[in-house]
């Protein structure tokens, strides 16, 4: 496995960056989306953000258009929506593909870690398939707003279906117990 804090990436203002940046920091990293049933999970990631930004914790958003075109603007309309309608202030990347034969490096490695997200998966699968839309299958993320929680040593601690809320105990207690880890 490649290390993930060594893939490079894209800042959605255009600036090269890595996970490195965010060295020592427990993150989530949150595939997101505009027009998406989730989206409102936005507030509720910005929530956790200020709440634990203080103790060595960043959300970090990366829009992806694989789900039904839920996410076909550029990244100058992404980061202005996300700003204007949720005031969201943690970081954003570029766009990129979490699914499928494009996918960024960076979301072969978080798969590749934890290939099964907790939350009920199965659950949401069904729903999809009663709107007619098409499923993926592990290891791919399912849908819009599924989560990684990365530990400060970089490694992937935990994957969560995108119908764990950001503010759901399953996942603020995995993050307050990674914040409450040693430092490396």
């Amino acid at each position: 496995m490649r290390a993930i804090q060594d893939i490079p990436l894209r800042t959605i203002t255009g600036d090269d960056t890595t996970l490195a940046a965010f060295s020592g920091q427990v993150l989530l990293v949150v595939n997101v989306a505009s027009k998406c049933g989730l989206t409102p999970q936005y507030e509720a990631l910005e929530s956790i953000h200020e709440r634990y930004r203080d103790q060595g914790f960043s959300v970090l958003g990366f829009p992806a258009n694989d789900f039904a075109g839920q996410e076909p603007g550029t990244d100058e309309e992404i980061v202005e929506f996300c700003r204007s309608t949720f005031d969201v202030q943690f970081p954003l990347f570029s766009k990129i593909a979490v699914t499928g034969a494009d996918r960024h490096p960076l979301y072969d490695e978080l798969t590749s870690a934890i290939p099964h997200a907790e939350g009920s998966p199965e659950k949401h699968r069904e729903k999809l398939r009663g709107y007619g839309l098409p499923v993926t299958e592990d290891p791919e993320i399912l849908w819009n707003f599924e989560k990684f929680l990365v530990a400060r040593s970089g490694e992937v601690v935990g994957r969560y279906s995108p119908t764990v809320t950001p503010d759901d105990s399953l996942l603020t207690g995995a993050i307050e117990r990674e914040l409450g880890r040693d430092k490396p």
